[in-house]
């Protein structure tokens, strides 16, 4: 998670990935993406970096991002735009068995490179990463990259959702293929309890035989964790374990 995906920090131990991220997202990120956009305030734009990373793994309320930056929405949802063409940002949009309602609610922005979202967030160490308030939305953030990547590598569209119910019941990610439905629940704990999985088990009740499910963690084997779900390492379920 500290080193990301890029192949650089990725594959070679003695290149410093704080270094890596801090030159990158001064030269593409910051520069070349900037002129893109033709934005002349160079500090707004890293802020809205930042407050963007900060909400990988999270739903998004475009409203809340603009005025935090300081920008119009419009603005806001431009850039966000081009960081999507760039392949740096990914919304996955809400699942709905009413295809048409797929797109009503609010998507999830996801950074498909964690290594890079920690880096905009000022996040330098593993123990930082895997401890701080933000590791579970890092962690969400590195599942549902891989899922993207996984899809895109074989010249799939990724069909990825998430799913929010009424009463607060959510699903990180639900992948949907060839007419079956696997449903992933992300947490950043090595310890899973049986209560890690109740949202799972009420979407899987709803959605029936066509679908499975797993929570996703820091174990080092599969286990069962509740009737119908088991707790997996994270690898698992990028692979496709669920």
């Amino acid at each position: 998670m500290r080193r990301g995906g890029y192949p650089e920090p990725c594959l070679h131990d003695a290149i410093d990935p704080s270094l890596w991220f801090s030159s990158y997202i001064d030269t593409y990120l910051a520069r070349d993406v900037r002129d893109l956009l033709q934005v002349g305030d160079l500090v707004t734009f890293q802020r809205f970096l930042v407050l963007c990373a900060a909400r990988s793994g999270r739903l998004l309320n475009l409203t809340d991002l603009a005025r935090d930056v300081g920008i119009a929405p419009t603005t806001a949802r431009r850039w966000l735009s081009v960081l999507e063409a760039s392949q740096v940002v990914h919304q996955v949009q809400p699942w709905f068995e009413n295809y048409g309602k797929r797109i009503a609610k609010a998507s999830k922005l996801v950074f498909l490179d964690v290594g890079l979202c920690a880096a905009l967030m000022g996040l330098r160490s593993i123990e930082a990463m895997q401890q701080g308030p933000a590791a579970g939305a890092l962690a969400e953030t590195a599942v549902i990259a891989e899922w993207i990547k996984a899809f895109r590598s074989r010249g799939h569209e990724p069909r990825i959702y998430h799913w929010n119910a009424h009463g607060g019941v959510e699903i990180d990610l639900v992948v949907e293929w060839d007419g079956r439905l696997y449903a992933v629940e992300v947490k950043a704990t090595a310890t899973p309890s049986p209560k890690h999985a109740a949202g799972l088990r009420q979407w899987l009740g709803w959605a029936g035989e066509r679908a499975r499910g797993v929570v996703a963690c820091l174990v080092e084997q599969s286990s069962a964790l509740a009737p119908g779900v088991r707790a997996v390492p994270w690898h698992l379920a990028i692979d496709g374990g669920a």
